[in-house]
Formats: structure tokens, sequence, C-alpha cells
């Protein structure tokens, strides 16, 4: 009997500890470096994002009489409150507009303007997972961030003054 067990071929059980140990070591390694490559594309596509809406805007403001996304209606008035800007900022970003901020479906003679943005919507904020925008409507000089960056849209837009942020305290962190 005690040489059927010396003829079976296996791993000893210090083999297998082994083996679970090394394992356990590059996971400890590898899992870490993972997580890190995630965050960088986060910060990234934010990064990319921002700009894209930034080149946006100031196409817009140069096409549009100094006047920022936002800051005039969808039919030129001015807008009521901070929702009916942020409308008009997502609608006057995504579709043709005319010199007054009118927006329109279609390009025309008038409507010649636009759009700053593809696929009629903004783009999502990866650490949010929002496109939504929250228009600030009454600042009209920032020399700080007076906005603590709370609450679940994406974006967060001046339209006195033509800043836009991310709306994530990890993205304000790195200086975005």
């Amino acid at each position: 009997m005690t040489r059927y067990f010396r003829d079976q071929k296996g791993f000893t059980l210090i083999e297998m500890i082994i083996v679970v140990i090394i394992m356990g070591i590059l996971a400890a390694v590898i899992i870490p470096r993972i997580s890190m490559t995630t965050d960088d594309a986060r910060l990234n596509t934010t990064k990319t994002d921002l700009s894209a809406l930034r080149s946006g805007v100031e196409i817009y403001f140069a096409q549009h009489n100094n006047e920022y996304p936002g800051a005039k209606s969808i039919t030129g008035g001015t807008p009521g409150d901070a929702a009916a800007a942020a409308t008009a900022f997502l609608q006057q970003l995504t579709q043709y507009t005319e010199a007054d901020g009118t927006v329109s479906a279609t390009k025309t003679a008038d409507a010649k303007y636009g759009p700053y943005i593809k696929g009629g919507a903004l783009p999502v904020n990866p650490y949010n997972d929002s496109s939504a925008v929250v228009c600030d409507i009454t600042t009209a000089d920032i020399t700080t961030r007076d906005w603590d960056g709370t609450g679940t849209a994406g974006w967060h837009f001046y339209t006195k003054t033509g800043v836009l942020v991310a709306n994530d305290s990890a993205a304000h962190a790195t200086g975005l």
C-alpha cells in the first residue's frame, strides 16, 4: 500500500501553499495598478470633455455678439431662471442658432451657426455619470470658485463669465 501512494503524481500541500502565496503577491501588486489606471482614464476623459465643451462655448461666444450660451433663451430673450438657462445652454450648443441665440432644428439662412456639440447631448461626466448642466445666471465676477460641487449635474456653467467646471470635487482637486 505504501508503494501505491508514492507512485501517484500530483502536488504536495507545501507546493499548493507556495502557489497560493505567489498568486496573492501578484494580485496585491497588480490590482492597485488597475485601479490607478481607471482613475487616470476618468481624469483624462473629464479633461478632454471639458476642453471640447469650453471650445464650443468660446466659438458660440465669438459668433453670438459676445454672449455665452444660456445667457439668452432659446427664443432670443433673457432666460427667466437657471433651469431655462440650462435648457438654452444645451439647445444652443447642440442645435443650429441665429445670432441672437434663437434655436432651430435645421440650418437656415438665419440659423446658420452651430451645432457646437455633436450628438444632441453634452458629454457624460465620468465621475458622477451625468450629462446635465446647472447654469448660474447671476454671478458676474468669479475670483475664486464659489461653488461647492454638490448636486447631481455633470457640469456647472456661469452664463455671465463663461466659466465651465466639472461637477465633482475629485475633478476640481486636480485643477480642472
